[in-house]
């Protein structure tokens, strides 16, 4: 489909379904995890340029999720999604090597364009 791959990692369900879909639509190959654990079996199983990952999860949260990725492969490039309040944490994740951070909800055509930024570095 396309040389872009990005992994979706979200516990809203609905929410990264239809991103992942609205992806796709843009000729940018989309994977899914609904979880930190299943994120690192897909990363290991097929490396994404880019993974989107959300901060608040149940099991392991986002920080802890972008640490393990950046051990596993430093090139893999983060974006984090926040809530509102989390901003503290998206500060800390680009401390710990997240290219960039969004607020939730986020524009889909911003996210679009930080994804393929972070694909070229």
């Amino acid at each position: 489909m396309s040389e872009l791959s990005v992994l979706l990692v979200d516990d809203e369900i609905d929410f990264i379904s239809s991103l992942a879909e609205r992806l796709r639509l843009r000729k940018i190959d989309a994977d899914t995890a609904i979880s930190g654990e299943d994120a690192f079996k897909l990363i290991t199983a097929k490396r994404p340029n880019v993974v989107v990952l959300d901060l608040k999860m149940p099991g392991l949260g986002g920080l802890e999720v972008l640490k393990h990725i950046k051990i596993l492969d430093a090139s893999i490039q983060v974006i984090l999604l926040t809530g509102h309040g989390s901003t503290r944490e998206g500060i800390e994740g680009m401390r710990l090597g997240a290219y960039d951070f969004l607020m939730k909800p986020v524009d889909i055509d911003e996210l679009i364009e930080k994804i393929r930024a972070a694909s070229k570095t």
